[in-house]
């Protein structure tokens, strides 16, 4: 695939993985990108997953038509991007790695590798030339690795953006990117707000046609639409209207609670999204919770505690600093009702979140009061 005259795409599709990182659920494979840019000297930007180490050296070779590359530049080592680093200096024993200070640290981690003679450490906003191609290197440490950077092509106005602005799914499968880049973003670099706003504020001071991230699409066209998203995403604001319901139930009466308040919202016009925490993707639950301005934080009391999907939900909007959001609970218990309290003093590190009024407090079932309650909730979040 050419990306403009010089820069072509080497990078291949996954459609063996099941789970990205372990915990992510990839029906539409993973793309890992690596770029070639072809000049007096010639650049790869990055390698790719050690299962198609092989693949991705064919796919440089063409594009180099049996030349030799001058320069691998490694911005990210995390090893869907860096396992076939050894892999490339033992094709290419004459090219220089170029890397930072930090990412010379993680190869030596990963590989046994005599580099000393053929690396390159660059500095914050170094440049490179590579003949009619300047590349500057700007660090984006913490998006989502310590060692992270992004490389600037002036020539070509290319900004590769390592994990940023990447997505789960191949190349070769049609979907809405937003979807996937969110569940993406959220889960990987969610926690790392403050750093990819730092990185945007970067950006804005270059003139960038083209995004060609380590996963998903090159982004050529309304670069402003996916900026914008970035920037929703990272300051924690709010990307949509409506009510996320998110909850646990043994029994089916917390249930039963969550269906009669979905339908009080629905009727006063609200959107609600309704995850069954024990049975959804747990990662799309956890997308909505960022995407939506307002959550319901549905469970039954639980060994003195909450539910254990309850808890593991929880955990995984703190870990990623959940904040700016409105948050009403609904409790259900037989003897003990402590979910409320247990959800609240999990949630005493985030930011910025605003309780309702209303807390919906069921004892074992449905009764007249819990109903008014589930009622008087439903008046507050659609006010």
């Amino acid at each position: 695939m050419e990306i403009s005259k010089d820069v072509l795409y080497v990078g291949v599709n996954d459609h063996e993985i099941d789970l990205f990182e372990g915990q992510y659920k990839v029906p539409n494979g993973m793309a890992y990108n690596s770029y070639v840019i072809k000049d007096k000297k010639s650049a790869v930007m990055d390698s790719v997953d050690i299962n198609f180490a092989q693949q991705w050296l064919e796919n440089i070779d063409s594009a180099l038509d049996g030349g030799e590359p001058d320069y691998l530049i490694v911005q990210h080592m995390e090893p869907d991007h860096s396992a076939s680093i050894a892999a490339f200096v033992n094709r290419y024993p004459n090219t220089l790695i170029v890397g930072n200070a930090k990412t010379f640290t993680m190869i030596d981690r990963f590989f046994d590798l005599d580099l000393d003679e053929h690396k390159l450490v660059v500095q914050n906003g170094d440049t490179l030339s590579l003949g009619s191609h300047e590349l500057s290197f700007v660090f984006a440490p913490m998006v989502h690795w310590p060692e992270v950077m992004f490389t600037y092509d002036s020539t070509d106005k290319i900004l590769f953006s390592a994990d940023a602005f990447g997505k789960f799914g191949a190349l070769d499968v049609q979907e809405d990117w937003a979807c996937e880049a969110r569940r993406y973003y959220i889960g990987i670099v969610g926690k790392y707000g403050a750093q990819v706003q730092n990185v945007l504020k970067k950006a804005a001071e270059l003139d960038i046609k083209t995004i060609c991230p380590l996963h998903g699409p090159v982004l050529s066209e309304n670069l402003e639409y996916y900026l914008n998203l970035y920037n929703i995403w990272s300051s924690y604001s709010v990307e949509s209207e409506g009510v996320v319901i998110a909850y646990t139930s043994v029994y089916g009466h917390t249930k039963a609670a969550v269906e009669l308040l979905k339908q009080e919202l629905e009727s006063r016009g609200e959107k609600v999204i309704v995850h069954d925490l024990a049975r959804c993707d747990m990662a799309e639950a956890v997308e909505d919770a960022f995407r939506y301005g307002k959550i319901v934080l549905a469970t039954t009391t639980y060994n003195a505690d909450i539910f254990p999907f309850m808890r593991e939900f929880i955990n995984h909007l703190t870990e990623r600093n959940f904040q700016n959001r409105t948050v009403a609970i609904v409790e259900n218990g037989s003897w003990a009702v402590t979910a409320g309290k247990v959800m609240r003093t999990m949630l005493e590190k985030s930011k910025n979140i605003t309780y309702t009024d209303t807390t919906v407090t069921i004892n074992s079932a449905l009764k007249d009061d819990s109903r008014a309650q589930i009622v008087k909730l439903a008046e507050e979040l659609g006010g």
